[in-house]
């Protein structure tokens, strides 16, 4: 099992985001929430305030790319076999509304085959408190065995 998987199951929803942030300190900047986490599965929330707000008021793009990479790479660790490794190579991202309140960042990848090798494109949808969908990404990750 993932040690980051049996980390979140040690910690829960509530406490998990606090490790996370000290695994990978930038994430913190978003203040994540977790909703749930095992394998081909991340949901987290990111709250809409001033310190993650452009200039409109909104949720700033990146802290929204923050929140993809932070479900994309979770789900992938946690899914991919162990003796695998994993690095994002390559971000898409659409913009789709202005986020105007706090936001969901899903990553499904239940139908995803995570014992492939090479590049494997992990989605990621966000969306609003009415659920309206304010952004869409696709994040590749680079999967290889452990030397």
């Amino acid at each position: 099992m993932s040690q980051l998987l049996e980390l979140y199951r040690q910690l829960g929803n509530e406490h998990y985001a606090d490790a996370i942030s000290k695994i990978a300190p930038f994430f913190g900047t978003i203040e994540p929430r977790f909703r749930g986490l095992r394998p081909g599965y991340c949901a987290l929330e990111i709250p809409n305030r001033n310190a993650v707000h452009n200039h409109l008021g909104t949720l700033h793009a990146i802290a929204m790319c923050n929140g993809a990479e932070l479900a994309a790479g979770l789900t992938t660790d946690v899914s991919i076999p162990a003796g695998h490794r994993w690095i994002p190579i390559e971000m898409n991202v659409r913009y789709l509304a202005l986020a105007k309140s706090d936001v969901l960042v899903v990553c499904e990848g239940d139908k995803i085959d995570w014992t492939a090798l090479g590049q494997l494109p992990v989605p990621i949808i966000i969306t609003d408190a009415t659920n309206t969908e304010v952004v869409r990404a696709v994040i590749t990750m680079k999967i290889s065995r452990k030397e």
